[in-house]
């Protein structure tokens, strides 16, 4: 059976040879700057200067030893997989798209073979060895190597291992995917009424341990699809700061987007489906709505997240709480300064350029378990392992729960077979499923927006909660009575909720790969703050205080 015990090989060579180099330059003791002795006559002598360049120096090189410090006394996890690579012979259960596939969809077990060898070698000239089925790359998998120099290395977090493929859980997972696909281009405001989300919502309910969330122990219109934090229940299903207009500099954005046109689904057909799996490119683009609109939808999310930027919709968050005038963090030090406001620290400024920062590392994180740790399987994957079944093409160890489900039953009435369709004409991207990295940005870059406001404001002292049209053509009031415990808080969490379950209204993605994906990014934010306090030289810096994900109240 195949062995993916190579990650410690990378572990052990790869990043042993660089720590030594570290060592061996910081046993010098000699910090110097290009083309520049390490003490400055120039900044020595300047009029007014508190520090010459080498106290400056020294003291710099004394925070970054500081920070490495804390950062190895933090030690290394153990990365724990679920064990369906070594437990499938046919490597059923984890991501092989790109690779070449027999009829049915099952990977070549040579070339996945080779895969894993260059997983173990960790190398671009390993990677490049791979066999594939088509012209599609795989996606970026040297990122999950990469090192950062600020916060906590990506390899030192660790998240849950992924449902087994025979699990129930998974099962589950799968069967509100395909109630999702269902229910894209039913609108939010519908759900209460329509047949279709009532159907989804009574057989969820029937799940008693399915993760999604509950009223009164029961899936109904008002939970059905969204996030796990308890903010994502209160008020409209889209965060206000989603898309309520704004301006970005000189120019107004009304909040509308372009999206794609209703009824468009993709990977129906064994033939498509099977062109996917061996990465057959190239794939026509999705059909546009040429009509912009509100996002009132789940295939709306979904076509934003097709192609949006690395930390775009957080960015653009930002610039809405400030055109509010939200009010900063509490924890930040000008605060309570009466004559200095912040700027490049503590500052717009500040906050709004640490959304790529954050977003990178974040992105970073979710790399190296997605191709060194778990390799899990794509919801489209699972759906032909239902569909092969489910068709008498093959015996899976697939649960019952999706097998005699109602929605993959209302799945083959609509397309005539029991895959799993998907918003994109590609299907997912070439890399695995687990953690999503768009959750994982949006853990992070959120927990970043946390830093910087005031959580606990009510949103509503800020501007009129708003809520998108059945056709996504106006925003109207929302009158509901939970809008006074809508919060800002509540509105960052539920953003970052909807960028993560739009990659699952695409079929792209599963429950658990946004929740876990979540909390990692909130983990890496967490660690960046943490290093990014000893920065602070001039400021009477104290913590900010944030509230976590799980509802627990942390200072940072």
């Amino acid at each position: 059976m195949f062995s993916s015990s190579g990650n410690k090989q990378i572990k052990g060579h790869t990043r042993r040879e660089f720590l030594g180099r570290l060592s061996a330059v910081s046993a010098l003791g000699v910090v110097t700057v290009a083309g520049e002795p390490a003490t400055s006559a120039r900044a020595a002598n300047s009029p007014g200067a508190a520090l010459t360049s080498k106290r400056r120096a020294q003291e710099s090189f004394e925070i970054r030893k500081g920070c490495a410090a804390e950062q190895l006394r933090a030690g290394a996890p153990l990365q724990t997989a679920n064990g369906d690579e070594e437990r499938y012979q046919n490597l059923i259960a984890n991501n092989s798209k790109g690779l070449p596939h027999n009829s049915i969809g099952e990977v070549d077990a040579n070339a996945y073979q080779v895969f894993l060898e260059a997983v173990n070698a960790g190398t671009a000239e390993a990677f490049e060895k791979v066999p594939l089925g088509g012209t599609a790359k795989l996606v970026n998998p040297l990122a999950g190597l990469a090192f950062d120099l600020e916060g906590t290395d990506s390899h030192q977090f660790a998240i849950a291992p992924a449902p087994s493929l025979a699990s129930q859980a998974r099962a589950d997972e799968m069967v509100e995917l395909y109630w999702m696909a269902l229910c894209r281009d039913v609108s939010f405001s519908d759900y209460a009424s329509n047949p279709i989300t009532q159907a989804a919502a009574k057989e969820l309910s029937f799940f008693g341990n399915f993760e999604g969330p509950k009223g009164a122990g029961r899936m109904n219109a008002h939970t059905l699809f969204r996030g796990f934090t308890p903010d994502d229940s209160i008020g409209p299903y889209v965060s206000q700061l989603f898309q309520i207009p704004f301006s970005y500099g000189h120019f107004f954005l009304a909040g509308q987007v372009t999206t794609y046109q209703p009824g468009t689904d993709y990977l129906t057909s064994q033939t498509k489906w099977l062109e996917c799996q061996n990465g057959e490119g190239p794939f026509s683009p999705n059909s546009l709505d040429p009509e912009p609109r509100y996002y009132r939808n789940g295939r709306d999310l979904a076509a934003y997240v097709h192609f949006d930027q690395i930390c775009e919709a957080f960015y653009n968050a930002a610039l809405r709480l400030y055109e509010a005038g939200a009010p900063p963090n509490r924890g930040n030090p000008y605060v309570k300064m009466k004559k200095q406001s912040g700027f490049a620290t503590f500052g717009e400024p500040h906050f709004l350029t640490m959304h790529g920062e954050f977003a990178l590392r974040a992105l970073k994180a979710s790399w190296y378990p997605k191709w060194y740790v778990h390799r899990t399987l794509r919801p489209e994957a699972y759906g032909g392992l239902v569909h092969m079944a489910k068709s008498g093409h093959a015996v899976y160890p697939v649960h019952s729960d999706v097998l005699d489900s109602k929605a993959v039953e209302e799945t083959r009435a609509k397309y005539g077979t029991y895959f799993l369709s998907s918003a994109y004409p590609e299907g997912a991207p070439l890399h695995p499923s687990y953690p999503q990295a768009h959750s994982t940005i949006a853990g992070a870059c959120a927990t970043l927006l946390k830093a910087a406001f005031d959580g606990t404001v009510q949103f509503n002292t800020l501007r009129a909660i708003q809520i998108a049209s059945a056709d996504g053509l106006c925003l109207l009031p929302y009158t509901e009575s939970d809008a006074n415990q809508i919060t800002v808080n509540g509105e960052i969490n539920k953003l970052a909720s909807n960028i993560g379950m739009a990659r699952n209204f695409a079929g792209v993605h599963w429950r658990s790969d946004y929740s876990e994906g979540l909390k990692l990014g909130e983990a890496v934010a967490i660690s960046l703050l943490r290093d990014q306090e000893r920065l602070c030289r001039g400021e009477n810096f104290s913590g900010f205080t944030i509230t976590k994900f799980d509802g627990t109240t942390i200072s940072i």
